[in-house]
């Protein structure tokens, strides 16, 4: 019977050691990994897609190819990196002025400014998204 209570008391013992390391302390001498994680900071809010694009416009398209129903998507904030995405698209014309059709880029913005562009692919999903226009 002894040894029974022996070992409840044992494995409460180690049942109420274990739960503590749940509540360890940000602040505590622990090794980082076993801190109670403090809460990331918010993401900035998205920028003003239509604004960034309405006012730089040839960083998107050529002026030659004169855009015209320019439409934009909401951002997305970027898998890699602090920028955001959205997709532009827009009626352009080719150098000799006939028509080209619709034509979809991939814009990512950083800090306000647009910082790269891409034709639009498969895999940017700009598809499915849904858009306004500037």
């Amino acid at each position: 019977m002894g040894r029974i209570t022996l070992h409840i008391v044992l494995i409460v013992t180690a049942a109420f050691t274990l739960a503590g390391c749940g509540f360890a302390d940000s602040h505590a001498s622990l090794p980082a990994f076993m801190r109670v994680k403090e809460n990331e900071p918010p993401l900035d809010p998205p920028p003003d897609v239509k604004q960034i694009v309405h006012d730089h416009l040839d960083s998107v398209f050529v002026a030659q190819s004169q855009p015209q129903n320019v439409q934009v998507s909401p951002a997305h904030h970027a898998l890699r990196g602090t920028g955001w995405i959205a997709c532009v698209k827009a009626d352009l014309l080719s150098a000799t002025g006939t028509p080209l059709g619709t034509e979809t880029y991939r814009v990512t913005i950083d800090n306000g400014r647009i910082f790269d562009r891409q034709r639009a692919s498969e895999g940017d999903n700009c598809d499915s998204e849904s858009y306004e226009p500037i």
